[in-house]
């Protein structure tokens, strides 16, 4: 036992040429999450992370912030082309798509995934007097 010496398992960066990318764009935010073709995340980032407060959180020009912090990291392993995903009703979908394309990434396609209801829910009992 006094010959054995434990060596730490160095973490292999990941090497993806295509992923998707998913932009959720809400009134008060924007979350842009970056992944693999299989969905494990490679990068993320919101407007909150990058100090952003109040109001300033769902504008375009957070959304643009965001969208380059998370291409930078997604580049830094190795993406290049990317499908997206955009979610929600926020101002800053489209300056984020743009800011994709704007910074490298080959954009294949975008999808607007933004869930509607086909009935909605029950409404309320009328109101009698």
């Amino acid at each position: 036992m006094a010959g054995t010496t434990t060596t730490k398992k160095r973490k292999e960066k990941k090497s993806v040429y295509e992923g998707n990318v998913y932009i959720q764009a809400t009134f008060n935010n924007t979350i842009i999450t970056v992944t693999d073709l299989n969905g494990n995340t490679i990068a993320w980032a919101s407007s909150g992370t990058h100090q952003f407060r109040g109001a300033k959180k769902s504008t375009p020009f957070a959304a643009q912030t965001v969208a380059e912090t998370v291409v930078q990291k997604a580049m830094n392993s190795g993406l290049r082309e990317v499908n997206v995903y955009v979610k929600g009703p926020g101002i800053g979908r489209e300056s984020a798509i743009r800011q994709l394309g704007v910074l490298g990434l080959k954009v294949k396609s975008i999808n607007d995934v933004t869930p509607i209801p086909h009935n909605g829910c029950r409404p309320r009992k009328a109101r009698r007097i």
